[in-house]
């Protein structure tokens, strides 16, 4: 047996004890939930699901819960924890998607927000904020399992293709999306309606970014308008 086999048959379990490739900070989706649970409260009451402190408590407590199982680096891969965070994604999304459904209600048929511009565009712009941070949160869990996943291993083939993945003259083999590149897909998907330098691959990414693409333009859309029209 050679001396390299000996080593190998000594600790059988190296694979397993090396470290992560790339481990990502938990304070950057961390902030993103408590900016959205700010946002939350900051709504009026018509636009929000539910009493004011419900979303930002459920919020709260499935976050204390990651931290509590997973603190300051994601990389822990458990069921529960993936429960935890699928939860969190759920409640901010249902909360964005109630918000703009209520603001769209108060746009065609009149409301409080509605005849002033200035609350107009305040509501307007904390929920197309919120859409962003949701659907951002939403691309960094189930793109490639989530970023527990996304630490140890890449598919072949993501869900969410970058450009690092998408140019091999970069060498980035073991480079892993964050929170920030999702975030930034969040935003361009809002601002520019379309793919800009990310491209979905997976069928159920197409599909919510296709429906993020939707909430945005009607919000933009109505909001400008009835602003305009209020002004005017």
């Amino acid at each position: 047996m050679s001396p390299s086999d000996t080593n190998r048959a000594s600790d059988p379990h190296e694979p397993e004890s090396q470290p992560a490739v790339s481990v990502e900070t938990r304070w950057p989706m961390a902030a993103a939930v408590i900016v959205s649970a700010v946002l939350t409260l900051l709504l009026p009451d018509d636009l929000r699901l539910g009493p004011r402190w419900a979303l930002p408590l459920a919020e709260g407590l499935l976050l204390v819960a990651l931290i509590s199982g997973d603190p300051v680096r994601i990389s822990r891969r458990s069921a529960a924890l993936r429960a935890a965070s699928i939860a969190l994604v759920t409640v901010l999304a249902c909360g964005a998607i109630w918000s703009t459904f209520r603001l769209i209600d108060d746009l065609v048929h009149g409301g409080s927000e509605t005849n002033s511009a200035s609350a107009l565009l305040l509501a307007g712009g904390s929920v197309w904020a919120s859409t962003v941070l949701a659907f951002s949160l939403l691309y960094f869990e189930l793109d490639s399992g989530g970023p527990a996943a996304r630490a140890h291993h890449m598919p072949p083939t993501p869900a969410l293709a970058f450009p690092q993945q998408l140019s091999p003259e970069l060498n980035a083999s073991n480079w892993r999306p964050r929170y920030v590149d999702y975030l930034y897909l969040g935003f361009t998907n809002s601002t520019a309606l379309s793919p800009t330098d990310v491209m979905p691959l997976a069928p159920w990414a197409k599909c919510v970014m296709t429906l993020q693409s939707i909430v945005s333009l009607v919000i933009l859309g109505l909001v400008i308008a009835r602003a305009v029209n209020v002004l005017a």
